[in-house]
């Protein structure tokens, strides 16, 4: 018997799974300052970062000194499992835990299949932030919003990859920053920008500063952590005055003045007649404003959305 396939676009209220929302991003944190610790920098810090799986989350392969490691979140059996090259495995199941019993368990396993959990122990990106070995309050795990907040990021993974090949220039992955905890894809004009003023909270200046060393229009999606609602974000640095007057789509999206970005609600998307549409709608017409009122060689830069299986 064929399993029923999981809803596409789910709902993903923020409030009902705020906490366990917390719980999953300080997660994401540990496991990705364990790839930071151990791959070479790449531009934007595009070495780091997390990539959506079909089950989850992501590390990738990460160039560990004792043999290439991978680490995976599983949201669908709801276990965290790290792989070596020679064969060995190791995990543990993703339940209701303190930061401090997930970072000893993530060490074990990492240390099982003969990796170094030698990692920065504190989180970037959070107000307050408590050492990762000292945070042991305990922590609700929900599984059916983690698995509906996975089903999320697949359908707008899938719209962002997309995106992305509709751009001939140099364009990032979709990939997940675990410090702010947010999907993200980036677009540059190729052209060197002002330097960043910096003052990210808990994250060094040289790091804002590095990211941000060409002009870019990006875009991405929050679950709703520090903005009290899953939504989708577009913004160019630096910004051109004009662009904040720009009108953009669908309809329920717009300028927010204290972010200094496009939003628009996930919930608009969910319910759009044509969700893939809605959302491509809001990546395209954000960029547009950005590249137009930046200046931006678009002719050069932007091509038709790549077909699959064909050169172009």
């Amino acid at each position: 018997m064929t399993e029923p396939r999981p809803e596409a676009w789910p709902d993903i209220p923020y409030a009902p799974w705020a906490e366990t929302c917390a719980a999953l991003h300080l997660w994401c944190q540990i496991v990705g300052k364990y790839r930071l610790r151990h791959t070479p920098w790449v531009n934007h810090s595009w070495h780091a970062t997390l990539y959506v799986s079909p089950r989850g989350l992501t590390t990738g392969t990460i160039p560990d000194p004792g043999g290439a490691v991978s680490i995976a979140f599983d949201f669908l059996d709801h276990a965290l499992s790290a792989t070596a090259a020679d064969g060995r495995t190791s995990s543990f199941a993703l339940t209701s835990m303190s930061v401090a019993a997930f970072l000893e368990k993530f060490r074990r396993s990492v240390e099982a299949v003969g990796g170094d959990c030698d990692i920065h122990g504190r989180p970037n990106e959070l107000p307050n932030p408590v050492a990762f070995a000292s945070d042991d309050e305990p922590r609700p795990y929900d599984r059916d919003a983690v698995q509906r907040f996975h089903r999320a990021l697949l359908d707008i993974d899938g719209v962002f990859s997309k995106f992305r090949t509709g751009f001939h220039g140099k364009v990032s992955p979709s990939h997940l920053f675990w410090g702010s905890f947010d999907l993200a894809v980036t677009r540059f004009s190729g052209r060197v920008a002002p330097d960043h003023p910096g003052g990210v909270p808990f994250l060094p200046d040289d790091v804002t500063r590095e990211a941000y060393s060409h002009e870019v229009s990006s875009a991405g999606f929050w679950p709703g952590n520090g903005h009290g609602e899953a939504a989708f974000y577009a913004y160019a640095y630096p910004t051109p005055d004009a662009m904040k007057a720009a009108r953009v789509l669908p309809e329920a999206a717009g300028w927010n003045a204290d972010l200094g970005e496009f939003l628009l609600p996930y919930e608009a998307v969910r319910t759009a007649r044509d969700p893939e549409a809605a959302l491509l709608a809001f990546l395209q017409s954000t960029y547009e404003a950005a590249a137009t009122t930046a200046n931006w060689d678009r002719h050069a830069l932007e091509r038709p959305f790549g077909p699959c299986g064909a050169p172009r």
